[in-house]
């Protein structure tokens, strides 16, 4: 069994995907070709944003937008410890210091309610993270942004899809950020990320810092990376997105047959009031993780954990002086959180004998 069947997808897509390859080696332009603007104008009308901007990765898409968005050496930006270490990791690369702030026990996501007590004169921006598929609670960090001049950069390298209040995350803060890993709930055939906002000067900036500072050739007002997205990736992720209202669709199909077969069984997912979820991780939480994960293998079952260390315990981030307890929430999630098989090609037989399996490993 898959965690997550790609081969499924490709063999749906291939002609439409091989002709889309075909067409890029016909005419060459490996580096910002035709399909860069086709898919970006998709992509900002399927988020339903002005702008989106497609970068080499969604680890580039968030250092581009702190970039952006003005973020400098000495500023704080307030994000999660249970993360994947890119969010953290491009705040510290940028001289910025990460300040985090405990989870919700049930959806995983930045607790907005103490989000408040960790800001400082130095703090810049927030930046939540929309794990496992679903948006953290957007409008309430929103609104405290607002009142301390801050900005908000929605991490939603695992949400593309999902909404929250009938909007689709990466349009729901001033900038929105998202991965195109093959992983993602939409993937291209390698690194590709994008940045999605309203706000025509911050697009400028991207667009600007994603390739080198240039405005026009060889012409740099700004100081930029190489952050381009290749022709290439976006050319297939024109085909990809095509499919992917209904890969959604599946997902949350999926995600809700799984909930209601492992009820009460196991705890599972939680969808807050007014969010949809785009399940790119099915997680559980359970007690004897180690034990479960292993009879689950023995079953040729593959189980991931995403993720059994809080950044603040990473050793990267050991000069923060966060030890073990500082964010006890966060600490157990890491200890308990187990992602299951998942994707929008999943059986029903393959889902019901991982069902069966995950209540055999529970209950023994």
């Amino acid at each position: 069994m898959e965690f997550i069947d790609l081969k499924a997808q490709y063999r749906l897509v291939k002609d439409k995907i091989n002709a889309r390859i075909q067409k890029v080696l016909d005419h060459g332009q490996f580096i910002m070709g035709p399909e860069v603007a086709e898919v970006e104008a998709a992509l900002a009308a399927y988020i339903g944003v002005k702008h989106a901007i497609t970068v080499a990765s969604g680890t580039d898409a968030l250092f581009i937008a702190m970039l952006a968005a003005g973020i400098k050496p000495g500023d704080e930006v307030i994000t999660t410890p249970f993360t994947f270490i890119a969010t953290a990791e491009m705040i510290a690369l940028l001289g910025a210091t990460p300040v985090f702030v405990d989870i919700d026990p049930v959806t995983f996501n930045i607790d907005p309610a103490l989000v408040e007590g960790a800001i400082t004169a130095k703090t810049k921006a927030i930046m939540p993270v929309s794990l496992y598929g679903q948006c953290a609670d957007m409008d309430a960090l929103n609104a405290i942004a607002a009142k301390r001049g801050l900005t908000v950069i929605e991490d939603a390298a695992q949400s593309f899809g999902a909404t929250q209040n009938g909007k689709k995350s990466c349009a729901l803060s001033a900038i929105g950020c998202t991965s195109f890993f093959p992983a993602k709930p939409l993937g291209c055939y390698g690194d590709g990320g994008a940045c999605f906002t309203d706000d025509d000067e911050l697009a400028k900036k991207m667009r600007q810092i994603r390739n080198h500072g240039q405005d026009k050739r060889y012409h740099h007002p700004i100081i930029g990376m190489n952050g381009r997205m290749d022709t290439m990736q976006c050319a297939i992720l024109i085909e990809k997105l095509a499919i992917f209202p209904d890969e959604v669709a599946a997902r949350e199909k999926i995600g809700a047959r799984y909930t209601a077969a492992f009820a009460p069984a196991v705890k599972t997912p939680v969808i807050a009031k007014g969010n949809t979820h785009v399940y790119a991780q099915y997680t559980i939480s359970v007690e004897n993780r180690e034990k479960v994960a292993e009879s689950l293998k023995n079953a040729g079952i593959p189980t991931a954990v995403h993720y059994p260390r809080p950044l603040h315990l990473q050793p990267a981030f050991a000069g923060l002086g966060k030890g073990e307890g500082s964010f006890p929430l966060a600490e157990k999630a890491a200890n308990t959180v187990m992602s299951l098989p998942m994707g929008p090609y999943l059986t029903e037989s393959d889902q019901n004998t991982v069902v069966a399996e995950v209540k055999k490993a529970v209950a023994s």
